[in-house]
């Protein structure tokens, strides 16, 4: 039983997303932002005029949490929500704060990924990256 525990696919998953999300976490930290609103953030200008619910879905995040970190966002002025022009969906887009915020933190993230990749191969990295992807899509 523990050789099957040490190996459950969900227990791995779980460790290995809670160590990359407190890395990302503590890079972040000088800018006051976590990795879900570095996501939001990124989601929000990638995907300009989308609603904030199928904002929530491409990057995962449960309406809880959605509503937590706009709230968060808003606050600090780096993003503002918006009625949509159709229906009674809600935008966000950046502010300008925001804007050169995420560019900032762009370059943190790239950084990241690079020290992060760091000693596995290049068809390893793609090979996680790919069953990561099958696993969140499922």
């Amino acid at each position: 039983m523990r050789d099957a525990l040490s190996n459950c696919l969900v227990l791995n998953t779980v460790a290995a997303a809670r160590t990359l999300v407190r890395k990302g976490d503590a890079r972040f930290k000088p800018f006051g932002v976590t990795v879900q609103q570095f996501s939001l953030l990124a989601a929000i200008r990638f995907n300009p005029g989308e609603p904030v619910m199928s904002l929530a879905q491409k990057i995962q995040l449960d309406r809880t949490s959605l509503t937590r970190n706009l709230d968060l966002l808003e606050r600090k002025g780096l993003v503002q929500r918006a009625a949509d022009a159709v229906g009674n969906a809600r935008i966000c887009e950046l502010t300008k704060e925001g804007s050169v915020l995420l560019d900032q933190l762009l370059r943190v993230w790239q950084q990241a990924q690079s020290e992060i990749s760091q000693g596995f191969t290049e068809d390893e990295a793609d090979t996680y990256l790919r069953l990561a992807k099958d696993f969140a899509d499922r």
